[in-house]
């Protein structure tokens, strides 16, 4: 299936997520391509026909050209430039031109035939060579790091190594091995069509489980319903009836092609090592059949099922007699178990004996697994999966059964069982030849008498010492040290080899010995990744057999294992089977394999002449040189031995090779001697062919084995004198080469055989056992090791994330290409649909722990780490993410995925979900949360500002905006300010007081009358808090220093998160409640008013403080008025603390202001003056940051090659524009003296009523009703009450209700006639009076012995409420003299203004916003 059929067969581009990440990713691919559309299509247009014109008439001269133009189309996708600068090579702008089209959906363009003329251009006079040299200065290489493997895109053109002429031209070269290669041919035939059925069997899932069953309403129709089964399951038992047949055509056809070569008359030529392999792959085949029918417990259900409706639907049919014997046949096969190794057996021993072919198996396969000849993994596990069968087989002859172990000793079997006791067969399905051999055993009688194979442990039987011993053999952990070494050892060489070619590529003249030293270097390196990629992915096979054969027992977790959750086999040999460790090896096993087969891969063309070369070189070496040394000394007197050596050189010289030599350099070589020197040739890179191979093979065999099959020794045992050890040598050497380089000619697909990992996702076996449509991704191994990754938040692993999904690309390639089965295919894709959803999301959020933590590390404060002994906890690990966030074309079943975008979507959603958190956390606490909600705000923030270094994310700002609902440009409020404010409102005014001496607010321990219902603490992740669990703790306990009291620290969290746009709202919020607070003291007061006597005079001091006391107390008669004087006190405590409140406020705007001042000022030319004032700088016409602008404008406007004039006087402009701005907003007014200004402006309605003008002209002493009468009372009612009651008051209502009244009485003018009259002032006054009189009395004049006990506790009381009150005059003095009405204005921006003059009215004030107007 082409490519283009793939697509069609549902592999379009497209992403993972939903329709809307698939149509962001086509939007972002279209603007891609749209930003080089112009570039491509100017130089495409032009030169694509010429470029295609070159390729016809300049085409390859030779088949290494064909073969690299080829390799050049088959690896567009993976295909990365490799010429080196100056030396334009035409495959680079050939592919430069055709992958641009391909990225850019120009593949139409770049496809068709050359067009030769284009109206209105004229392109004959481009010359091809400037063409090319175009093309090649494109660049499509990105900064995007290679952290994937090859199984980038679905292809149809990976497959084992083939013939693509089968042998054809064999018959050329006279050996008379027509007949040989045509039943090699026929093999591979059959051994394909296996394959096939092998995949039909491997894939078969019961049909029965989805038949439907009819309830009793329904029974009529049963007849209907049986026909549809029979139609149903007849279409799946005709393939098993097509298995059937073919298994006996293919046992047949492999019987008698061992009986040709074990007949007594004639001896034929052959079999050569290519047969051997094809009669072991073919009975490969049927043994794995054999052991899929034995497994599949879904065939023989179906079956049944299958009969039963036979047998009800054949009633009406005529003739079904043949129907019936071929369904028996059918049953027969099925429920026999090795049937089909029985008929095999019975078709070998039908004519005559077959013992010496199968021997000769046995012994080649014995050599080749001790001498490790088996080049890849895949014939390795051949080898080991027949052997036991052809043993059985051997021994099972009824003549000259013991013959076998006799050329074999039955010690070289045992130690190969037991060597490896676990045979992968398929993905999850493992063979252990000792099981193999046991079954067997009672299927062939003459075989159950080999005691000792039969007493070799199968995986389970194994003791645990031999376990133990076998797990270091097969677990990878054991093994990972020795392969990272390999792994970096190989990569830097191969890397070096590499270039080496690429500078002998672009060396003119370059030396040949030079060239020979440096191709011959590559293909070494070649040969040596190939065997290490074949070593470790056979590895990695192995360890699963080994834990598909030691399903886990004791992993599974405690708390797991003590519920009543049941576990799938599958989980314990997978999910439960693979410790933390075993993971991280098999993830850099992965990791290793992909990586050096993407590194091979990608310099497939830049090697291939290397590699071509070395072949031929080789090959003609041997052939021209060594052969010719061996036919004049040791076959000299040899005659059918020198025709053998004759044929060798005649089928595979190319004396060509000498008459291309330039004449200087076959000057250089003519000297020395003739024997030292031998035939001198000019490599050329011409390899030999798939049938040259095969026919040396057979002549070197023929050479010395010399036919007989029952030679002892093996194949190269020297057991005979003919051919010496060192002319041997050279033969076994040559041999074994001439077998690998069949892989190397095939480059693409061995490397794409020996880099699939697609078995790790396969589970065929354990669904059908299991009953299940498909296991959770938990079970999934590829799954399994992407998770861990992200949870063991290993730095060395996190670039290597991606490596797993390359499974699933190999995986999806095998169920299309191999099996041939789309419902498998759409199950990986299902997967991977959720796989890659859980990694963005995981991995999003790994990112972002990492990040978080990093920047609460930052943030943390330096001293306090030091002074802790463990401080390193609260450092972070770097983590290296920046590959990941480089990764911007992630290949995945065929798609192309911009990985960057969608972690960074997902980032723009959990900064989102994080501030909406932290809001929500806030709005579940009280306002002295405040500072912890700014420290968190504080980490997030700086987490977005490193982050954002990498990705491209929205900004904070506007997330923030959005989260509090406040982008509209006319919204002040926003959703903080107004949880401040309600806060405010609800618990902070009525139930915290004022201590006016530490400046700070604490909880009352009154409780409140109705408690404040708020939302629960929500949950979340330590993420989205600080990071990790000890950052979080840190913080905490520094976020619990704060939480007692609200101070300073929390106005400046205020500000800071409010910020100049919602700060204004807030004020004005707090204002109108000042508003409301004094509107509702109206009717209080004057109820107060009401209430006090017509006259109250001063305090007499003959009445001393007790008398005093008791006239105050009598003249103040409120006990009715003891609801209305709470209200009161209370009102007044709430506006006392707005207004101390606004003084915090208001130090730290002065505060940020000032630090504001002195970042600018030096910009503004401003310095101090001589009498502490700012003044301008002298003899400055412009302040610095204008002229800086200007001079620069001026001097680069000159210059003659300035781009854009313009630009730069904006840019002057723009200066002047912020000159004038910060200028404006330098001289900024006090928020304090607004409140205290917008106070007097709401007092100014009442001030006939609290503070009337006396009558008389003069004070009214005695009759006054004012409102510095009242709150003297008041004042005097609480303090009085304090004492008595042993209540302290002042603990319940703080310092406010002194900065309430007070204020009041200050705005009001009646500061003076409060300290005059107040009744506390007059006992204070007695008190001291009385004391002074007390202490002026002779000493000898006896003193009241009662003097000033039951008093000390009012008089100090009086005396703490006398300070307080003076301070608080004094500020107000200080802050809003009155003698002067000046208030400030604050604009809507929150910038409060210069102090402006005005007469003090509410209409004053309605420059601020208005709450509830947003």
């Amino acid at each position: 299936m082409s490519w283009k059929e793939g697509v069609l067969f549902g592999m379009e581009t497209t992403d993972l997520s939903s329709r809307n990440m698939r149509r962001l990713h086509v939007e972002q691919t279209a603007m891609h391509a749209n930003e080089e559309r112009s570039q491509i299509l100017q130089v495409s247009r032009s030169l694509c026909w010429i470029v295609e014109g070159a390729t016809c008439t300049m085409g390859p001269s030779n088949s290494m050209e064909k073969k690299s133009m080829t390799a050049v189309n088959m690896s567009l996708p993976s295909y990365k430039t490799s010429s080196s600068k100056g030396q334009p090579h035409l495959l680079d702008p050939l592919l430069t031109l055709r992958t641009r089209a391909g990225e850019t959906n120009l593949g139409q363009t770049a496809d068709r035939a050359p067009t030769r003329h284009f109206p209105g251009r004229d392109f004959m006079a481009v010359p091809v060579e400037e063409a090319i040299a175009a093309l090649s200065t494109f660049s499509l290489e990105d900064d995007q790091p290679d952290v994937q493997g090859l199984a980038v895109l679905l292809s149809t053109e990976r497959c084992a190594t083939q013939s693509p002429i089968e042998y054809g031209d064999v018959s050329a070269y006279r050996l008379s091995l027509v007949e040989d290669t045509k039943a090699i041919n026929q093999l591979n035939t059959l051994i394909q069509e296996g394959k096939e059925m092998t995949s039909v069997l491997y894939t078969y899932r019961s049909c029965v489980k989805a038949l439907p069953q009819l309830p009793d309403s329904m029974k009529q129709s049963q007849a209907d319903l049986y026909l549809e089964t029979y139609q149903v399951l007849d279409l799946e038992m005709s393939r098993l009836r097509e298995i059937q047949r073919w298994q006996s055509s293919a046992a047949s056809k492999l019987a008698a092609d061992m009986q040709r070569f074990s007949r007594p008359e004639r001896r034929l030529n052959g079999p050569t090592i290519t047969h051997l392999w094809s009669m072991l792959k073919l009975l490969d085949v049927l043994v794995e059949l054999d052991h899929l029918k034995n497994a599949k417990a879904s065939i023989p259900n179906d079956f049944s099922w299958y009969k039963r409706t036979f047998t009800q639907v054949s009633v009406q049919w005529q003739d079904t007699d043949s129907m019936r014997e071929e369904l028996d046949d059918l049953q027969i096969f099925l429920s026999t178990r090795w049937a089909i190794l029985l008929n095999l057996h019975v078709e070998m021993f039908r004519v005559n004996n077959v013992e010496d072919i199968l021997q000769v198996l046995i012994v080649f396969c014995v050599e080749s697994l001790e001498l490790d000849f088996a080049l890849l993994f895949p014939e390795r596990h051949t080898l080991l999966r027949i052997l036991p069968v052809l043993v059985v087989l051997a021994t099972s002859s009824e003549k000259d059964a013991e013959s076998l172990y006799k050329r074999v000793k039955i010690n070289r079997l045992i130690n190969i069982f037991k060597n490896d006791p676990v045979i992968p067969a398929f993905p999850d399905l493992h063979l252990s030849p000792a099981a193999i051999l046991k079954e067997l055993s009672m299927y062939f009688q003459r075989f159950s008498s080999q005691t000792r194979l039969l007493t070799l442990s199968a995986p389970h039987e194994i003791p645990a010492r031999e376990a133990q011993d076998y797990q270091r053999h097969y677990l990878l952990i054991n093994h990972i040290g020795a392969i990272r070494a390999e792994h970096d050892d190989f990569a830097i060489r191969f890397a070096s080899a590499t270039n080496q070619i690429v500078l002998l590529k672009s060396t003119d003249g370059a030396d040949i010995d030079w060239s020979k030293e440096a191709k011959g270097n590559m293909y070494d390196m070649v040969v040596e990744g190939f065997q290490l990629l074949s070593k470790w992915t056979g590895r990695v096979w192995e360890q699963c057999a080994w834990k598909f054969s030691r399903p886990c027992k004791d992993a599974i977790p405690a708390e797991l294992r003590e519920s009543s959750t049941s576990f799938f086999d599958y989980e314990k040999v997978v999910r439960w089977n693979y410790a933390a460790e075993e993971r991280k090896a098999l993830v850099e096993l992965v990791s290793y394999i992909k990586s050096i087969g993407s590194m091979m891969q990608r310099c497939d063309t830049l090697v291939a002449e290397a590699l071509w070369e070395t072949i031929h070189s080789e090959v003609q070496d041997f052939v021209q040189n060594k052969l010719a040394t061996m036919m004049r000394t040791t076959f000299r007197k040899k005659k059918d031995l020198s025709r053998i050596l004759s044929d060798m050189r005649t089928l595979s010289a190319d004396w060509m090779a000498n008459t291309s030599k330039p004449e200087i350099e076959l000057q250089s070589l003519s000297h020395g001697s003739e024997e030292s020197r031998g035939n001198s040739f000019y490599p050329r890179p011409v390899a030999p062919t798939t049938a040259q191979v095969h026919c040396l093979q057979f002549l070197i065999y023929e050479l010395v084995s010399g036919g007989n099959l029952r030679k002892p020794g093996g194949l190269f045992g020297n057991s005979s004198s003919e051919i010496s050890a060192n002319d041997l040598k050279q033969l076994e050497t040559f041999f074994y080469k001439l077998s690998f380089f069949l892989h190397i000619l095939d480059y693409t697909a061995t490397i794409g055989t020996l880099t699939d990992l697609g078995f790790l996702w396969f589970r065929e076996f354990y669904l059908e056992s299991s009953r299940v449509i498909q296991f959770p991704i938990e079970c999934s191994l590829p799954w399994m090791l992407v998770d861990h990754i992200i949870e063991s938040q290993d730095g060395g692993l996190l670039e290597s994330v991606l490596m797993p999904f390359d499974i699933y690309n190999d995986s999806a390639q095998h169920a299309l290409n191999v099996l041939k089965q789309r419902f498998l295919y759409d199950e990986i894709e299902a997967e991977v649909d959720l796989c890659f959803d859980q990694l963005v999301l995981k991995l999003s959020e790994s990112i972002f722990t990492y990040y978080k933590s990093r920047a609460a590390s930052e943030l943390l404060d330096p001293s306090f780490i030091f002074a802790l002994d463990n401080g390193d906890k609260y450092s972070v690990r770097p983590m290296r993410f920046n590959a990941i966030f480089k990764m911007r074309r992630v290949k995945l079943l065929g798609r192309t995925i911009d990985f960057r975008s969608l972690i960074a979507q997902r980032m723009n959603k959990i900064f989102r979900d994080n501030i909406d958190f932290l809001f929500d956390r806030f709005e579940s606490q009280d306002l002295c949360a405040v500072v912890e909600l700014q420290q968190l705000m504080d980490i997030l923030k700086l987490s977005h500002q490193l982050l954002s270094e990498h990705l491209s994310i929205d900004s904070f700002t506007f997330m923030l905006s959005e989260m509090q609902e406040n982008i509209s440009l006319v919204s002040f409020s926003s959703r903080l300010s107004s949880q401040i404010w309600t806060e405010m409102q609800n618990d902070f005014l009525p139930n915290f007081v004022l201590c006016n001496t530490t400046q700070r607010f604490i909880r009352s321990s009154k409780v409140p009358p109705h408690p404040i219902q708020k939302p629960t603490v929500p949950y979340a992740k330590p993420n989205f808090y600080c990071g990790s669990q000890e950052l979080n703790t840190a913080y905490q306990n520094i976020a619990r220093l704060y939480s007692g009291f609200f101070g300073l620290p929390h106005m400046f969290a205020i500000v800071k998160l409010l910020g100049s746009r919602s700060m204004p709202w807030l004020i004005r919020a707090l204002l109108d409640h000042i508003s409301s607070k004094i509107t509702a003291l109206e009717p209080k007061i004057t109820g107060l008013q009401e209430a006090l006597p017509k006259s109250i005079g001063l305090l007499s001091f003959d009445g001393g403080i007790a008398g005093c006391q008791k006239f105050v107390q009598d003249q103040l008669n409120w006990g009715s008025k003891s609801a209305l004087k709470a209200e009161i006190i209370h009102d007044l405590k709430e506006i006392g603390s707005i207004l101390y409140w606004m003084g915090l406020l208001d130090i730290v705007m002065r505060e940020i202001e000032t630090t504001q001042f002195m970042q600018i000022a030096p910009w503004l030319g401003l310095i101090p003056g001589t009498d502490e004032q700012v003044q301008q700088a002298q003899d400055v016409k412009n302040s610095p940051i204008v002229s800086l602008f200007k001079s620069a404008t001026s001097v680069i406007v000159s210059h003659p090659r300035c781009p854009s004039p313009s630009s730069f006087f904006t840019m002057s402009k723009q200066a002047e524009a912020a000159d004038l701005l910060y200028r404006t907003n330098m001289h900024t007014g006090s928020v304090l003296e607004y409140t205290l200004a917008f106070a007097s402006a709401a007092l100014d309605r009442y001030r006939s009523k609290w503070s009337a003008a006396p009558k008389t002209g003069f004070i009214d002493i005695t009759t006054s009703k004012d409102f510095y009468r009242v709150y003297s009372g008041l004042q005097f009612g609480y303090l009085e009450e304090s004492v008595q009651e042993m209540s302290n008051n002042r603990e319940l209502l703080g310092d406010s209700v002194a900065w309430g009244g007070c204020t009041i009485i200050y705005l009001l003018g009646q500061q003076l006639h409060f300290e005059l009259f107040d009744f506390t002032y007059q006992l204070l006054n007695i008190s001291e009076a009385e004391s002074a009189t007390i202490t002026s009395l002779p000493t000898d004049r006896p003193r009241h012995a009662n003097y000033g006990q039951g008093w000390e506790n009012l008089l100090e009381a009086m005396k703490k409420a006398r300070r307080l009150n003076n301070h608080v005059f004094s500020m107000l003095r200080a802050r809003c003299p009155l003698e002067d009405k000046i208030a400030c204005a604050i604009k809507q921006s929150g910038a409060p203004l210069h102090r402006v003059k005005y007469e003090n009215t509410v209409s004053a004030f309605e420059t601020l916003p208005q709450k509830g107007k947003v």
